[in-house]
């Protein structure tokens, strides 16, 4: 049995053809070429199964969304001069009404209960508002408190940026139709 040997392979030889009296080597493609041509393809498989495969990575209309809603959540949060449509336009912003119920979690659930049922404190979802119902109303009630009743004034501690959060919060979670804009007897 004879073992084949491998040809050497010459890479000044000249190909068989030529064009228009042109002839060009046979050479191999350098293998830094080569390694660059693989990784393209390699990085651009990784890339389409990130960014084009169900549960891959956000894509730019998702993380352009997530920025305009952080942007509006900035500028809607200053609180002050803040007008009843403002405070319900807060409501639709997710960052705002996720940063109020977290506030409403730590300070409001104790009085107000989990769901805001009610409990020591009011209820805070129902058609009746003892002391005002508009978005206004409910700023003023949390930033001053109700003494007689045992609300302490959340102005000082919570500032005039978490404040609007909770009511965009407690907005969120309630009818603007059946929210009662003037204070019933009580």
């Amino acid at each position: 049995m004879t073992l084949r040997k491998k040809k050497k392979h010459d890479d000044n030889a000249l190909r068989e053809h030529s064009f228009d009296g042109i002839h060009e080597y046979d050479k191999r493609m350098p293998n830094w070429w080569l390694f660059t041509l693989y990784s393209s393809i390699a990085f651009a498989a990784a890339y389409w199964f990130v960014y084009f495969h169900p549960g891959g990575a956000t894509t730019d209309i998702e993380h352009l969304n997530a920025e305009m809603a952080r942007i509006e959540a900035a500028n809607l949060a200053d609180a002050s001069g803040l007008s009843d449509e403002d405070l319900w336009k807060m409501t639709a912003n997710p960052v705002l009404v996720a940063d109020g119920k977290k506030t409403y979690d730590s300070i409001c659930v104790a009085c107000h209960g989990p769901n805001m049922e009610g409990g020591i404190g009011l209820p805070l979802i129902k058609n009746e508002w003892i002391h005002g119902g508009s978005p206004s109303a409910l700023v003023t009630t949390v930033t001053v408190g109700v003494p007689e009743k045992g609300m302490q004034p959340w102005g000082p501690t919570l500032g005039s940026k978490k404040i609007a959060e909770v009511v965009a919060y407690i907005l969120s979670k309630n009818n603007r139709e059946t929210i009662q804009a003037e204070p019933s007897a009580g």
